[in-house]
């Protein structure tokens, strides 16, 4: 198991769910945020679980303890703001409930506390979605820097799914475009060209560009599939307008006008 420095075990009480129990540690709120943050640790050794609980305890965190591998995976690890699991769990390994948990979307930052040490080991702990990898022997210390290190890291932004630019709006989830509130029916293609002229939006896409994202183009094909798609998506998106909300800057690229 791991070696940490000695301290004073608190007691702990057995769960009602099976295959956890939780420490009982008093808890500071964090200096960072003003709030508490919780950790989940999953850790099927009692000592080591004390043990850390007690330290990050005493260092303002929250811990929840878990015994068991399956357990961790009904957790709801996105209520928490952190997790540590040990590599070698009952019930189910350590990879797989870190792998399941990004396959669900789960996107608290996961600490991977284990014996198994080699290349090789790290890369499959890594790879499986842990954010860090911390082997045993280690130092509390060492475990309680990474914790706040990985805390003190902004969170991931969901990408944006939904683009507007004047009165036209794209909606990749729907896939849908609508100007002016009426629906404009595109094909996959003519989607795409507007979608990247929307991300864009009053910056100039080039004609290499469209090329890359759409077709996978890194070489100019010598032919005008860029010109006739997006001539035909121009002619859907402005019937029953006056106006063009895309520019056309001969030998540059095109624009699709802001909001300004």
């Amino acid at each position: 198991h791991c070696i940490i420095p000695m301290l004073r075990e608190r007691p702990f009480a057995p769960s009602a769910i099976p295959g956890t129990f939780h420490v009982l540690v008093m808890t500071a709120e964090s200096e960072l945020t003003g709030q508490e943050m919780r950790v989940l640790l999953a850790e099927d050794d009692a000592d080591t679980a004390a043990l850390v609980a007690h330290g990050l305890g005493e260092a303002g965190y929250r811990v929840e303890t878990i015994a068991r591998g399956d357990a961790a995976l009904a957790a709801a690890a996105g209520a928490f703001d952190l997790a540590i699991v040990d590599r070698m769990l009952p019930g189910l390994d350590g990879l797989e409930v870190v792998r399941r948990w990004r396959a669900d979307g789960v996107k608290t930052p996961v600490i991977m506390l284990t014996a198994l040490g080699s290349i090789g080991d790290r890369v499959a702990g890594l790879g499986a979605g842990a954010d860090d990898y911390l082997v045993k022997p280690f130092a509390l210390a060492e475990l309680s820097a990474r914790v706040g290190a990985l805390l003190r890291r902004p969170p991931l932004a969901d990408p944006p799914t939904r683009f507007s630019a004047g009165d036209v709006t794209l909606d990749l989830l729907r896939r849908e475009v609508r100007r002016g509130g009426r629906e404009v029916r595109l094909q996959p293609r003519e989607f795409g060209i507007l979608e990247q002229l929307m991300r864009n939006a009053g910056r100039i896409v080039t004609r290499t560009m469209l090329l890359e994202a759409i077709w996978g183009f890194h070489f100019d094909p010598q032919t005008n599939i860029v010109e006739s798609h997006l001539s035909r998506m121009r002619g859907k998106l402005n019937d029953g307008f006056d106006s063009d909300p895309i520019e056309t800057l001969r030998g540059i690229g095109y624009r699709m006008r802001g909001d300004d």
